[in-house]
């Protein structure tokens, strides 16, 4: 018995050594980092999961701007929209605001169009506008009116700043920028220049183009170089030829009929074909015969002299590619493109990664879910998700920015 109780109090002896109060403190200290790591990584996951639902709901809403689901709509805010006026040192440019009801403090994110002649007025950018403010983010559209009307300028670079830093100043912090098409190209810019870049708070480009004689030439070649060395080949959009004769339409027609031959061709680009014919007849016979090649889509009858204007306007189309300008750029940036455009290649992207300091660039999409700038067809459910992902990180750092005052001054 003796022995026995002597056995049983060495046992506790040794639970009382294992269990000593400073021991005791540790494993307290250490069951408490263990529960404030799982509440972190709860808070971590559900933060996550909460952009996740709201990005699926942003995704339904573009999908469908019309008649949107109940998923799609039961996150959404009300939408309010206000034309407004931005001032720049170019002169007061037309823009509009569409403003989530009920949030005094939401973020906010700039639109830079692309070239399209209806600017901010065209029906998809107003869509898209209207369902990112429904998530509850202020957006604003500042009109380019050189995009508007088809010309690509170092001139949109500064646009573009100068629109970001006067949303930032109503925001009280910064702004973010999302690119679309050219304009992508041209934000991208805007962000590493010193000027702008304490009001930008990061950058998304949908359909963006790093080179842009790299991409007047694929309109001609129909093939174009990837970083790597291989090359891409498809069928270029006959837009992208059509655009470039008109923006340098002295390269391709006599000075009697330029005056003529731009407003043609500008009719043509706004797919106004009959009115573009009417215009046609005022133009001498041999530029007559030049419109009618464009009018019937022979674009290989221009080919050498797109080749020379091209080499022509190498300068003017290097100042406004990002590729060689963006070592300068240190802000997040996302890039997505369409697997299938053909008006700015999906090998853009490529080299636009290649360009960006590789901290910054948060995310590189080029999926088969969209075409230039639009969702395209029935996306798969992993081509879906990518694409929810890749807008639960713009929904993410769009957040980010509540936290963070933006110096406007410039």
């Amino acid at each position: 018995m003796a022995c026995g109780y002597t056995h049983a109090g060495s046992r506790h002896a040794g639970s009382r050594q294992m269990i000593s109060p400073s021991k005791s403190a540790k494993v307290r200290r250490a069951f408490l980092g263990l529960l404030v790591t799982a509440l972190i990584a709860a808070t971590v996951v559900l933060f996550h999961s909460r952009q996740y639902i709201r990005s699926a709901e942003l995704m339904k809403r573009i999908e469908n701007p019309e008649t949107g689901s109940w998923f799609a709509n039961s996150g959404a805010y009300a939408v309010r929209e206000n034309p407004t006026t931005l001032s720049t040192p170019a002169g007061p440019i037309r823009a509009r605001l569409y403003l989530p009801q009920g949030l005094s403090d939401a973020p906010g994110i700039m639109i830079a169009h692309g070239v399209h002649y209806l600017g901010i007025d065209e029906p998809r950018l107003m869509a898209f506008a209207r369902a990112l403010a429904s998530s509850g983010i202020r957006v604003l559209t500042p009109e380019l009116l050189p995009l508007a009307d088809y010309h690509i300028e170092p001139g949109v670079i500064d646009l573009i700043g100068y629109s970001a830093c006067e949303f930032s100043k109503s925001l009280g912090r910064k702004a973010g920028v999302l690119g679309i098409s050219f304009g992508g190209g041209l934000a991208l810019m805007a962000a590493a220049e010193p000027r702008f870049e304490p009001c930008i708070g990061f950058v998304v480009s949908v359909g963006a183009h790093d080179d842009l004689e790299r991409v007047a030439r694929f309109y001609v070649t129909n093939r174009i170089a990837r970083p790597d060395g291989s090359i891409l080949q498809m069928k270029a959009h006959e837009y992208g030829a059509l655009n470039l004769i008109y923006s340098h339409v002295e390269d391709f027609f006599p000075a009697t009929d330029v005056s003529v031959a731009r407003q043609t061709l500008k009719l043509l680009l706004w797919e106004k074909v009959e009115a573009a014919r009417k215009e046609a007849t005022q133009l001498g016979p041999e530029s007559q015969k030049k419109m009618e090649l464009i009018f019937s889509h022979d674009r290989a009858a221009f080919a050498n002299r797109l080749e020379a204007s091209i080499a022509r306007h190498r300068d003017e189309m290097a100042a406004v590619s990002p590729h060689g300008h963006l070592s300068s750029l240190h802000v997040p940036v996302l890039l997505l493109h369409g697997a299938a455009d053909n008006i700015v290649p999906p090998s853009e992207l490529l080299w636009l990664k290649n360009d960006i300091p590789a901290a910054d660039v948060k995310d590189a999409l080029i999926s088969p879910a969209i075409s230039h700038v639009d969702v395209e067809g029935k996306p798969t459910w992993k081509d879906r998700l990518r694409i929810v992902a890749f807008m639960a990180e713009i929904l993410r750092l769009s957040d980010e920015e509540k936290a963070v005052p933006a110096e406007t001054k410039r």
